[in-house]
């Protein structure tokens, strides 16, 4: 659903003046100046305005508000609910009842001037496949344009996106490169993560040389583009179950970085069998020791298991003792057994938070070899053998 001129439809609560515009100019009057009673496009009221005329008819016509996300509304009738989603002036909206979509289409269009755009198969710069087994997102035709914009539809395809044997460095005895274009690709490739966890941990470790870059982490780049060629169809699949057990995967690649020695800190999230969350980020600063490093990428890991127990709420989904996957025996004591604490000082107080949320029974921090770490992924370059069956894990596979 598509609100046609949305920001117009704000009311502004302050007192706004506008010059007269072309077109509108009274030549008796010419000082004069019109006073806004609805914002205009241009305004920085306007979004504002916007969403508060929206919001307020919502909730006036018995829908809730989300409490973590505030674009979030539910309609509840019996044992039926029908979820709005709200995007600046797209509207994404479910039911379990065909009727209730038909009952907010209809009391949209009454009070707005929209557009029914169908069923959601294109959002965003998404790809929206919905079928009988679950629902396919991917960025294909994006792919497309990004191998053709910057010059990569031929050649040969690889099968990871990165070698396990090439370590990058700032390299700076390297011939430089244009750094225009090397943004202009690391923004592009970040977009695509979107739909792509597979690339994360190579698109980020590549954009930290976005200052200065050499030919060394073009080449890099490059390689990403030739792995995406061979993978142009690939997305993320949702199948369809009633599995919504929630379970986080957490791991670290110690003193990773070779010019710094910090280590990285990767994580992915699963509602189910369905991956919704995913991360890889440099620490910011200097771990002393692996249990350590592990240690603060599962307090990251957490933090946003915390947080999607929150958003969850707004359904009706409530958890308890949230798993989260590692595989480091140490950063699990740590996090269980406060005799610890005296050895443990080193660590900033800010990540003990796990150990404050395992004790409440929020989160339970669960042992999982290393063969089954999904979050390994987000750390380090694998071999082709590894990243395939990872990949396959957190339901990124070819879509027709």
């Amino acid at each position: 659903m598509d609100v046609k001129s949305a920001f117009l439809n704000g009311i502004i609560q302050e007192e706004v003046y506008v010059k007269q515009p072309p077109g509108f100019e009274n030549f008796s009057r010419p000082n004069d100046v019109y006073r806004l009673k609805k914002a205009l496009y241009g305004l920085k009221q306007a979004p504002r305005a916007w969403y508060d005329r929206l919001s307020s008819f919502l909730l006036q016509n018995g829908f809730t508000r989300g409490k973590v996300d505030t674009t979030h509304f539910v309609f509840e009738k019996g044992q039926d609910c029908l979820l709005v989603q709200i995007y600046v002036d797209d509207i994404i909206f479910g039911a379990t009842n065909e009727s209730l979509c038909k009952k907010f289409s209809k009391l949209m269009q009454g009070e707005f001037e929209m557009s029914m755009m169908g069923e959601l198969n294109f959002f965003l710069g998404l790809q929206i496949k919905q079928c009988q087994e679950g629902i396919y997102i991917s960025q294909s035709k994006y792919t497309k344009e990004l191998l053709k914009k910057f010059g990569i539809e031929e050649g040969r395809t690889v099968s990871t996106p990165m070698a396990t044997n090439v370590k990058i460095d700032k390299d700076e005895k390297g011939k430089s490169v244009d750094e225009s274009k090397y943004r202009g690709m690391i923004g592009s490739l970040l977009y695509l993560t979107a739909s792509r966890p597979d690339i994360l941990h190579v698109v980020c470790l590549c954009a930290r040389f976005q200052s200065n870059p050499k030919e060394s982490h073009l080449s890099a780049v490059k390689r990403i583009f030739r792995y995406l060629k061979g993978t142009i169809q690939y997305g993320l699949f949702y199948p369809k179950n009633e599995n919504f057990s929630l379970k986080g995967y957490s791991d670290s690649d110690y003193a990773g970085n070779i010019d710094d020695r910090k280590s990285t800190s990767g994580s992915c999230q699963f509602l189910g069998d369905c991956l919704v969350s995913w991360f890889s980020k440099k620490q910011n600063y200097v771990s002393l020791s692996t249990a350590e490093a592990e240690y603060i990428s599962a307090a990251f890991c957490c933090t946003q298991l915390l947080w999607m127990k929150q958003t969850l709420a707004d359904y009706k989904c409530s958890f308890e003792n949230v798993p989260i996957f590692c595989d480091n025996i140490s950063a699990i004591n740590i996090a269980q057994n406060p005799v610890h604490h005296n050895r443990t000082k080193h660590i900033e107080i800010r990540h003990h938070f796990l150990r404050d949320c395992v004790s409440k029974q929020k989160i339970e921090i669960s042992f999982v070899p290393s063969q089954d770490q999904l979050a390994d992924i987000f750390t380090k370059p694998l071999t082709s053998e590894t990243f395939a069956s990872i990949r396959a894990r957190l339901g990124i596979m070819h879509i027709e």
